[in-house]
């Protein structure tokens, strides 16, 4: 708790209108989205690359956009860093029942309708107002990817989904033939739209499979920087540029690189 407080000192001493640091004095909530995701990204990749040292630092970084952000709140009179505590501590109690007071869950599935329930109950007590419908609890701030399967996960818990994963299959064939026909008819409006819909089942595919889709992406942009870097640094010890080489030979190298177990 020591380390605790002197954080929130910090804080405090660089929002300090007289002598604290000019940028943190000028920046407000919507300036700090950006770092705030940011950070959350990073620590993300600290905990897939396994570097412990370099996700405790991450936290750290992460844990200071919330005091930044409990501070700004502070400052208005809306709410503090313990508020943000004490919050996020009932709820954990609240949506855990099966912990804290011995209600017993027949399946994973019961815990977590009551989960969701609990989620809806909690935004009726904090706004007054019904859920618009059962996809109204998903940010649309998050990224396209992931909202997309937290939308799909969300609407295949109210009975919106295939039993099986067959015709998601043949749903992406569906797809990416009318991607096909889209590009063929030069209308670009019409490509953009069907190149979103067969991400779009892409991602639906990937949930039917038991795969994150978020993570999946994340991995496959890994394994293209890391191949890609062998391609470049082999055209580099050929005295070769990229853009000189043919495609056949790109090719070679990227199969080189495969088979390196990059």
């Amino acid at each position: 708790m020591e380390n605790t407080r002197r954080l929130l000192a910090i804080m405090a001493r660089l929002r300090d209108p007289e002598g604290g640091c000019p940028w943190d004095l000028k920046q407000d909530f919507l300036s700090l989205i950006p770092y705030t995701l940011e950070e959350a990204y990073e620590v993300a990749d600290a905990v897939e690359r396994g570097d412990f040292a370099d996700l405790r630092e991450e936290l750290g970084d992460l844990l200071l956009q919330v005091a930044f952000h409990a501070r700004l709140a502070e400052e208005q009179a809306l709410f503090d860093f313990e508020d943000v505590a004490a919050a996020i501590g009932d709820k954990l109690v609240r949506r855990h029942p099966h912990v804290f007071a011995r209600v017993e869950f027949s399946s994973d599935e019961e815990r977590l309708h009551f989960w969701e329930n609990s989620k809806l109950e909690e935004k009726r007590e904090r706004t007054g107002e019904e859920a618009e419908g059962a996809l109204s609890g998903v940010a649309a701030s998050l990224p396209a990817l992931m909202r997309a399967q937290k939308l799909q996960k969300r609407a295949a818990r109210h009975g919106f989904d295939w039993p099986e994963v067959g015709p998601v299959f043949a749903k992406v064939e569906e797809e990416l033939e009318e991607t096909r026909e889209a590009f063929q008819s030069g209308d670009r409006q019409h490509i953009e739209e069907e190149v979103g819909d067969l991400l779009f089942v892409a991602v639906n595919l990937a949930r039917h499979l038991g795969v994150d889709a978020e993570t999946a992406l994340r991995a496959s942009n890994g394994k293209f920087t890391r191949r890609f870097g062998h391609v470049e640094q082999s055209l580099k010890q050929r005295n070769r540029a990229m853009v000189e080489t043919s495609a056949e030979e790109l090719d070679g190298l990227w199969e080189e690189a495969k088979r390196a177990g990059l």
